[in-house]
């Protein structure tokens, strides 16, 4: 398990010196490789989902596991001041999205 970042989606988070995602990486996982986000150690990710909810981009998605949301599940989150949307992409082509707030 691990994040998915999206490079054709990626911009690097120009306003910031590092981007969001690396900042917010409570394993220190991400960098910037060039202009864009990379995960350096895909294997030792925590799937904590810091990193797609702090990307302005939404490039990043998270694979969730069997027991959550089958296999080949991918996680998204697009957020706005007031609400987030919880977007789960199944592998069937099937989309679920929870609202918060």
């Amino acid at each position: 398990m691990a994040i998915k970042i999206d490079k054709s989606i990626c911009d690097g988070c120009p306003d910031y010196q590092e981007g969001r995602c690396e900042r917010i990486c409570p394993g220190n996982l991400i960098a910037k490789e060039g202009e864009k986000a990379e995960m350096k150690r895909p294997a030792e990710c925590w799937d904590c989902a810091a990193c797609v909810k702090a990307c302005p981009r939404n490039a990043i998605s998270l694979y969730l596991p069997e027991e959550i949301g089958g296999q080949g599940t991918e996680l998204k989150v697009q957020q706005n001041k007031k609400r987030s949307l919880w977007i789960f992409d199944k592998e069937d082509g099937s989309r679920k999205i929870y609202k918060n707030g």
